[in-house]
């Protein structure tokens, strides 16, 4: 087994003006600065508590 660690796709798809201060926060922490800002994160779990948190603005796809 590699030591590569696994990732996720995580992709901005919806504006965050309008949303509450901790989802925006979310967001930032993800790397995310755009619409269409496509980052690689590392699959752990307070990753996905973030992604999960944000699901109605991000698009994730595990690689």
């Amino acid at each position: 087994m590699s030591d590569a660690k696994a990732q996720i796709k995580v992709t901005l798809i919806k504006s965050v003006i309008g949303t509450i201060e901790k989802h925006r926060a979310c967001v930032r922490g993800l790397g995310l600065r755009r619409l269409n800002h496509t980052v690689l994160v590392l699959d752990t779990p307070e990753n996905r508590g973030m992604i999960n948190r944000v699901n109605y603005l991000v698009k994730a796809e595990s690689l």
